[in-house]
């Protein structure tokens, strides 16, 4: 058997209308401190956020979720948090936040392979 590490997830949820809070599963954030890995996937289902908001900003979602990815891959594409190791820009995608896009509570896990804890995740949770 292959060795296993602990790992960390949060759910992103998108919260139409956060007065009313309403939300649903976007997408997981996993983060392996073993492996010094943090990743991000994402999936919107517009229909379900128009049905939600009909006046919702669905580009305006898209780019936030896509920000989250962005902060997860590093380099440029994390902006302030590009010098950051995966520990750090983790823990700062998963502060609250009461925007349209919010982290959910953390989880822990095992795993051998956190990348594929990535799909296995977004495939149960949020597909």
């Amino acid at each position: 058997m292959s060795k296993r590490d602990v790992f960390e997830y949060a759910l992103v949820r998108v919260v139409p209308r956060v007065e009313r809070g309403e939300c649903f599963n976007a997408g997981v954030i996993v983060y392996c401190r073993a492996k010094s890995f943090v990743a991000a996937r994402t999936h919107l289902d517009e229909a379900k956020l128009l049905a939600l908001d009909p006046g919702a900003d669905v580009p305006g979602v898209r780019a936030a979720l896509h920000g989250v990815q962005g902060v997860c891959t590093g380099g440029e594409a994390a902006g302030q948090a590009a010098g950051d190791d995966a520990g750090r820009r983790f823990r700062w995608l998963i502060a609250p936040r009461s925007t349209v896009v919010q982290p959910g509570p953390v989880h822990t896990g095992l795993t051998a392979d956190p990348q594929a804890e990535v799909e296995r995740l977004l495939d149960l949770l949020v597909r």
